[in-house]
């Protein structure tokens, strides 16, 4: 029987090892060009937001300066002469709903035959209808009776004379203010209240 070791060395198999370690040098290489590409893109999309919001946070001051400045160039007078505009507008506005024909049926269902109306202005603001009549009549009794009877339909509201005068003539001059609340709810049996007396 022959006994001989024929291999001076044991084999390995080196080439295997070779792959494997190139591979993994690939797979190292990639992934850090990938790391160092995403780190690029996103330092340069930090650097545009940081740029961004400086960019933003000027402008805002800037504006905030203008405004102040426009604030501060506005005068008083002319900015309460919009708003007197606005609300000129707005009772024009109101003064549209405001029935002449309603009021004149009431006032001719109270007026009476001593009384005469020399004007009626309606001033209409934020929805209340501010009234002024001014009336003659023969004597204050008949001026004091109409009020009672405007008051009486329900359509008047706190009538007061403003001013009363005797005139050269003798007739009663008055100026009567006060509340219109509108057509009475129930305008039946029209017509003037009983008056006691003239």
């Amino acid at each position: 029987m022959l006994r001989s070791n024929l291999s001076t060395r044991p084999f390995y198999n080196e080439r295997g090892v070779h792959w494997g370690l190139a591979v993994a040098a690939l797979l190292v290489a990639a992934v850090t060009v990938f790391n160092v590409r995403e780190l690029m893109s996103l330092s340069a999309r930090n650097t545009e937001l940081t740029a961004g919001i400086t960019r933003d946070e000027t402008t805002a001051r800037d504006l905030a300066r203008e405004a102040e400045t426009i604030r501060r160039s506005l005068d008083r007078q002319d900015l309460e002469a919009v708003t007197d505009a606005a609300r000129e507008a707005n009772d024009l506005i109101d003064q549209r709903t405001f029935s002449w024909t309603a009021f004149f049926n009431v006032i001719e269902a109270t007026l009476p035959p001593d009384v005469r109306l020399t004007s009626v202005r309606p001033r209409v603001q934020q929805g209340v209808v501010m009234i002024t009549i001014n009336v003659v009549g023969r004597q204050t009794e008949d001026l004091d009776w109409f009020m009672s009877a405007l008051e009486e339909t329900g359509a008047f509201a706190d009538l007061l004379p403003r001013q009363e005068e005797i005139g050269d003539d003798g007739l009663h001059r008055a100026v009567l203010t006060g509340l219109y609340l509108g057509p009475p709810k129930a305008a039946a049996g029209g017509g003037a209240p009983a008056r006691g007396g003239s």
